[in-house]
């Protein structure tokens, strides 16, 4: 309860760490690495309260406003700081678990960092047929299994019996390479949507790895 307060709160000015090429999915992992001292300030600040913060996918990296701010998206992933390492030179390692898709109205500028008014986003249950949530787990099992052939080290898995937004949203996190799909798949509130998107994505992907080996070989 106390944890569902904080969040509630920390809505309100929401910190954002805009990123290039990462996205942030309710449930999923992340580990960053905090080193600008703008984003070591803010790691003090969520750590000192609500411990939340938002990873936004940074739209373009030009033009900048006359801060320096490169254009962000508009919707992004919150989440709880669970894990926090200190490390040399005011360096730290963190881990992130995402909590929600929310909306941005970003806050005016209050140095070092970005803030927003956060708004929470729900998924739009439309039924997901039981061939297309086949098509999407079998997709993913494919694509996952040539990677792996390439790289014995990788491995995806995912627990049994989750929603379908859940599976896609494991998938897009863990399978799909294209960072805007990716910020896509997290803007799709329609899970029946959202499932056909990371289907079709990683049927391309699987399709352009074959291409690849084929040429190889």
């Amino acid at each position: 309860m106390k944890r569902e307060k904080s969040f509630e709160a920390a809505l309100l000015a929401l910190p954002l760490f805009p990123l290039p090429q990462v996205v942030l999915f309710p449930r999923m992992t992340l580990p960053l690495h905090v080193f600008e001292p703008r984003y070591r300030t803010m790691l003090s600040d969520c750590l000192e309260t609500h411990q939340m913060m938002a990873v936004v996918l940074i739209a373009a990296p030009h033009p900048v406003d006359r801060h320096g701010h490169p254009r962000i998206a508009t919707i992004a992933g919150a989440g709880f700081i669970v894990e926090h390492q200190p490390l040399s030179g005011g360096r730290s390692s963190i881990l992130l678990v995402g909590k929600a898709r929310v909306a941005l109205e970003e806050l005016p500028f209050e140095p070092p960092y970005r803030r927003a008014r956060a708004t929470l986003l729900a998924d739009i249950d439309s039924r997901v047929s039981e061939s297309d949530r086949s098509a999407l787990a079998h997709t993913a099992t494919t694509f996952a299994f040539e990677v792996k052939k390439r790289d014995p080290s990788f491995s995806f898995r995912t627990a049994p019996n989750i929603s379908p937004g859940e599976l896609a949203d494991a998938c897009a996190h863990h399978l799909v390479i294209d960072s805007q799909v990716r910020q896509r798949v997290l803007e799709t509130l329609d899970v029946a949507d959202r499932v056909r998107i990371v289907t079709s994505e990683l049927a391309s992907q699987s399709a352009e790895l074959g291409t690849r080996t084929s040429i190889l070989n």
